[in-house]
């Protein structure tokens, strides 16, 4: 069992930068993949990022990459986004999720525990 507890959420202005966390329970965190993913009002849920087990692999959606990093402390049993040259369109609730599966990990399904999420708004 993991439980997941995002972070760092607020309100900034377009262009500026925020970062997340998200602090997970259970001794075998470093063997997950970690994502994050978020949603907007009126959208469906949608991948944004995810890191390996180890951290050496990482992988972002198209509308942020380059602009967003995902990194993971395993001795911290935390991972990390850091969001960069932040736009309007990046406002949603954000969500931190685990999942031991490598397969599909830029969909909602493959991850099994969800954090409660953290309010991200991005003035114009």
């Amino acid at each position: 069992q993991v439980q997941l507890v995002e972070s760092g959420g607020g309100l900034v202005q377009a262009g500026g930068s925020l970062g997340l966390s998200c602090a997970a329970s259970g001794r075998t965190f470093s063997s997950y993949v970690m994502g994050w993913f978020r949603q907007a009002p009126g959208k469906e849920r949608e991948f944004v990022a995810h890191i390996n087990w180890s951290g050496s692999s990482t992988d972002y959606a198209d509308s942020v990459k380059g602009r967003f990093t995902i990194s993971k402390d395993n001795a911290e049993n935390t991972v990390y986004l850091q969001m960069n040259s932040l736009k309007p369109e990046d406002t949603a609730v954000y969500y931190c999720a685990a999942t031991r599966t490598t397969l599909r990990i830029t969909t909602e399904g493959a991850y099994d525990y969800w954090g409660q999420g953290t309010q991200v708004t991005v003035s114009s």
